[in-house]
């Protein structure tokens, strides 16, 4: 209920997370669709840059406004820093203040006057700015620093490496806030090299209890994970899309023009495939380099129709085998009765 510098923080990590989320899933979903051709509406999404702006800005952001105030001179309390932010973040759609410029949240009874309130892509959060100033100052004392690092003992040594005589640095030392917007850039900048996969979790009750299940806590998860956009995305679009070599590796065996070799291009394999299937044309859609299925209960037919083509290729082999190994025992058997024959006429 009471949200500090801390929930801040977290709360501004996970915008970046959503950020990303948005980038790598709904944003890269539909350029895809541009990339490989393929006749596309637009579906709008909210984007939520405008939130992370509004917390990392280097000018105007809440994050270099609060530095800003730690690092002036004269008093400074977290009063003065919540009249910074109403002067500067007035105006901003997704920043509200009691005392704010803007007149609509001046008779707002439920934001009190040492509050601001953030509307993040989860949904509104109300902060204390009580303790923001000193909490973002977060200073270890160079002397302090120095006289760790004397220390006899190795790990207290190891644990304060600024303290090294030949590392002194007289610049203040970086704010709470400046060391988490670094990492959470860092953190941002090693997803994005990477290829992740998202599971949402979704918690059905605040028991921890079986078979509850609390419908309106699972909607306002799915609300503010972004599951609902994604599904629109995907609704909108197209749930499957493969390259055309692993797609006619895959179901090759569905027709008999393309198994168990296809001598040609890839992707006009898998048109004679789904032609010969008799998909319905617009269940799919061919890309540059892709084969994009709109509907899964397409996918799952072509799963089925192979499945059950690899019964009858495992019962067609197995046949094959034993007919070998029962004909290979009658020649043999043949061979030895032969045998046995001409030794018995031989002494008859």
């Amino acid at each position: 209920q009471d949200n500090s510098f801390e929930q801040f923080i977290i709360n501004y990590c996970n915008e970046k997370l959503q950020q990303i989320f948005i980038e790598l899933t709904l944003k890269e979903e539909q350029e895809e669709y541009i990339r490989e051709g393929i006749e596309w509406t637009h579906i709008e999404y909210f984007n939520n840059a405008i939130i992370c702006d509004l917390i990392e800005n280097n000018q105007t952001g809440i994050l270099a406004m609060l530095d800003e105030e730690c690092l002036r001179p004269g008093t400074v309390t977290d009063d003065t820093f919540l009249e910074k932010l109403n002067q500067v973040c007035a105006t901003h759609q997704h920043f509200e203040s009691r005392m704010s410029k803007c007149s609509r949240f001046l008779n707002d009874t439920s934001l009190p006057h040492s509050c601001f309130r953030i509307q993040h892509y989860a949904g509104k959060v109300m902060y204390q700015v009580e303790g923001f100033v000193d909490k973002n100052n977060d200073l270890l004392y160079r002397d302090l620093s120095q006289a760790m690092w004397k220390a006899n003992h190795s790990l207290i040594k190891a644990l304060f490496p600024e303290g090294n005589p030949a590392k002194i640095n007289l610049k203040r030392p970086p704010t709470a806030g400046s060391q988490f917007k670094a990492s959470v850039a860092t953190l941002m900048k090693n997803l994005q090299t990477k290829n992740p996969n998202y599971i949402r979790c979704i918690k059905p009750n605040d028991k921890k209890a079986a078979h509850i299940f609390n419908e309106a806590l699972v909607c306002h998860q799915i609300r503010y994970l972004g599951l609902l956009e994604n599904v629109r995305v995907r609704r909108a679009g197209y749930a499957f899309r493969q390259l055309y070599e692993p797609c006619l590796e895959r179901y090759k065996m569905l027709c008999k023009q393309t198994w168990p070799h296809w001598r040609g291009p890839a992707r006009a394999g898998v048109e004679v495939l789904f032609n010969e299937l008799g998909i319905p044309e617009e269940e799919f859609s061919f890309g540059r380099s892709k084969i994009f299925i709109r509907n899964p209960r397409t996918l799952f037919k072509l799963e089925d129709l192979r499945k059950q083509r690899l019964e009858d290729l495992a019962t067609l082999i197995e046949k094959i085998y034993r007919g070998w190994k029962c004909r290979t025992r009658f020649l043999l058997m043949k061979k030895c009765q032969v045998v046995i024959a001409s030794w018995y006429r031989r002494y008859a």
